[in-house]
């Protein structure tokens, strides 16, 4: 079984902006587990001039976040910078999220990550994770936390 140390709270766009709108993204942290964002869902939030996006941005810096590399964001970043096309971007965050919880299912022991996420569509998408990985929805996490 994990102890809270061992699990990775992963939050995906939506619930980063509500929190910063209510200026409670250190609520995050309440179940004591490792809070880190996915390269892609960091970008996602921070790209565009928005009322929180400097904030988000400096939260990441000031909490001091891990943030997780995916070939996901690196290939939108080699797209954008030889393209003239613009690259896609419906569900980078979620396919990010998975890539990087794919990758916790390899480590030994596998690391349980929790994708917490705020879109309704995600809920009934056939969002495929490993079995040490789970979705929580918002309003799910602060029932329990």
């Amino acid at each position: 079984m994990s102890s809270n140390a061992d699990i990775v709270l992963l939050p995906d766009a939506g619930p980063l902006i509500t929190l910063a709108y209510a200026d409670a993204l250190d609520v995050l942290f309440r179940p004591a587990w490792s809070v880190q964002l996915v390269d892609m869902v960091l970008h996602e939030v921070t790209r565009n001039q928005t009322p929180t996006s400097e904030k988000l941005g400096l939260w990441t810096k000031e909490k001091q976040l891990t943030v997780l590399p995916t070939k996901i964001f690196q290939h939108y970043q080699h797209i954008q910078a030889t393209s003239t096309a613009t690259p896609r971007k419906n569900n980078l965050g979620e396919l990010a999220t998975q890539e990087v919880m794919n990758g916790f299912a390899l480590m030994e022991p596998p690391k349980t990550g929790v994708f917490l996420f705020e879109d309704h569509k995600i809920a009934r998408a056939s969002f495929l994770l490993p079995d040490n990985c789970r979705k929580v929805s918002t309003r799910a996490f602060f029932a329990v936390s």
